[in-house]
């Protein structure tokens, strides 16, 4: 039997997750929390020691990373097949997924920077992987943006040194009220807003589609940017009831609401789902900083499983599109690739919270809560606006790429042969229909009653019908048309483009540095400094030696000058 790196990778990782399952099933039966503390080195009176966090939150993470990542090395089989560094790249994503796990078991300041750095790290060289000007430029911007959140948690680590160690869970229950630990709280709130792309970080987030859309599937799902609301969730007891939740459930919910606009206006297929993916994050974030740890990590589980389906189903769409993104040259998708379309139909139903598959379980949950909660009215209409938003562009994504006649040239090998890609995707095909409601049992033991009136219980349904409705009759077009978005074209291109975010984060940041800069070398470097510096210099001694050597040709007419010249000097003298 043949064994590449992708099988082995593949047979390890699935192996290991499914002994940290069962390991955290037992964890949740049990309340267990396993604390260990490892001595790496022991010098006179100071020791190096790595500490490991062992319960049901980090065990159960573990087990879905490493599922989702196997999934996606296998379905990287297929997809990268063409590729000359194969190895090079599974072995990146190996480091990727090994960073995470860092991350997920640190309960310590230092550890976690070793896997948040390891992260951001590793995202830059799969992001650049296509090594072209778009992808340079992506990648720098999602380096340069995480830098500013690993900047913040050095801040943290610094100011821990108030306390005994860099432990940090030993100190949230008891120095929750003390000025330290709101400091580091600011810091860790700063962190995570870079890291999940929160507003005003968000820009990062879409241009990292630059890379291979396997990384795309774990990067969007499970790793780089649920690290900072796994980071907050930890820290959550710091966030209760004071100005610090408040400011991240605005955060959140004007992300969420960004991002939900902001997709419906792009027809790139994988900055819609990279939009989607950045809209859930808000609604992570938000119901985070409501007090609500247990939601949000149920949801960022059940998100990681659909949305992982979700990449994986457009990466196949595009690798059969001849590498083609654009929506509005898909259509009628659904009879060239019908395996395919089906799985990528069920996960964009799980997206937008459809009873009984993985997406409804934690969504609904929440939006319920959120009703339920004291929260004033503008955040309770950008929950339920957001929330038909997102069924508006799944729909509208449906009706452009899947259904109508094909827009495509007749030169597209369409088909669902690619075998590997396949299984990876109905691997996960089964857990975003069966996840949800499993995790349901296992997080929540006991059952919650939620009483409200039918219609706050229904409103989460109308909206998401209305959503669906819109996002089908905006999506309705004729080429006679004449287009809509011309007419309001600042309206279109404002929210089209995040609220200018890219431009904010590029340009806005580095053009009057640059501006400046280049103003300085014309008039200092360019200027002033080398006309009375080097080339001054020279041009002076340049013009005394020429001057010098007329005086030393032995010509009588110089000779007779000169004389002339004493003389008039010695008669001023003399008269004088």
């Amino acid at each position: 039997m043949n064994l590449s790196i992708c099988l082995i990778s593949f047979y390890s990782l699935i192996v290991m997750s499914l002994t940290l399952f069962i390991n955290s099933i037992y964890f949740i039966y049990k309340e267990l929390v396993v604390f260990i503390e490892w001595e790496v080195l022991s010098l006179n009176s100071s020791s190096i020691v790595m500490t490991i966090l062992l319960d049901w939150m980090s065990l159960l993470f573990m087990s879905f990373v490493l599922l989702i990542s196997s999934l996606v090395i296998y379905y990287s089989k297929g997809y990268m097949a063409g590729d000359y560094n194969m190895n090079r790249f599974i072995l990146l994503v190996l480091l990727f997924v090994l960073s995470m796990m860092f991350l997920i078991i640190s309960p310590n300041l230092i550890s976690i920077l070793l896997g948040w750095d390891g992260l951001g790290l590793v995202s830059y060289c799969l992001v650049i992987y296509y090594q072209n000007v778009k992808s340079y430029n992506a990648g720098m911007i999602t380096a340069l943006s995480n830098r500013i959140g690993d900047v913040a948690l050095l801040i943290a680590i610094a100011w821990m040194l108030n306390f005994g160690s860099w432990n940090y869970i030993f100190y949230l229950e008891c120095m929750k009220n003390s000025y330290e630990m709101e400091v580091i709280c600011i810091m860790v709130i700063l962190a995570g807003m870079t890291k999940s792309a929160q507003i005003p970080f968000s820009s990062w987030l879409p241009a990292a589609m630059a890379a291979p859309t396997p990384v795309s599937a774990l990067v969007h799902s499970s790793t780089l940017v649920t690290a900072g609301v796994y980071l907050l969730i930890r820290f959550n007891v710091l966030m209760v009831d004071n100005y610090l939740g408040k400011f991240l459930l605005l955060i959140g919910c004007l992300t969420m609401f960004m991002a939900g606009l902001g997709a419906n206006f792009e027809f790139d297929l994988k900055k819609i789902i990279a939009l989607s993916t950045l809209s859930q994050l808000g609604l992570m974030m938000s119901i985070l900083a409501m007090g609500l740890p247990i939601l949000a990590y149920f949801h960022l589980l059940t998100h990681a499983l659909f949305k992982a389906l979700l990449f994986m189903c457009a990466g196949a769409v595009i690798h059969n599109m001849m590498n083609s993104q654009d929506i509005r040259f898909m259509g009628s998708l659904v009879n060239q690739m019908p395996l395919t379309i089906s799985c990528m139909h069920i996960a964009n139903l799980a997206l937008c919270g459809t009873p009984f598959l993985a997406g409804f379980y934690s969504k609904d949950l929440i939006l319920e809560m959120v009703s339920l909660s004291n929260v004033n009215m503008l955040i309770f209409m950008i929950y339920f606006i957001s929330t038909g938003l997102t069924v508006c562009y799944s729909f509208r994504l449906v009706y452009y790429s899947m259904s109508g006649s094909f827009n495509s040239g007749s030169l597209h090998p369409l088909s669902d042969e690619e075998w590997n890609m396949l299984k990876g995707m109905l691997g996960l095909l089964f857990l975003a229909i069966m996840g949800g409601s499993m995790l349901s049992w296992l997080i929540f033991p006991s059952p919650i009653m939620i009483c409200l009136p039918l219609i706050l219980k229904l409103l989460a349904l109308l909206v998401s019908l209305l959503g669906g409705w819109l996002g089908y009759e905006l999506a309705k077009f004729k080429l006679t048309w004449v287009s809509n978005s011309l007419n309001y074209y600042f309206f279109v291109s404002f929210v089209g483009s995040m609220w200018f975010m890219p431009i904010i984060s590029t340009k806005f940041v580095s053009y009057m540095f640059l501006k400046m800069g280049y103003m300085l070398i014309k008039l200092f470097d360019q200027g002033w400094s080398e006309l009375l510096g080097g080339q001054g210099i020279y041009k002076f001694m340049k013009k005394s030696s020429k001057i010098n050597q007329i005086f030393q040709d032995n010509n009588l007419k110089v000779y007779l000058m000169m004389m002339i010249m004493w003389i008039i000097i010695l008669m001023v003298i003399y008269l004088i």
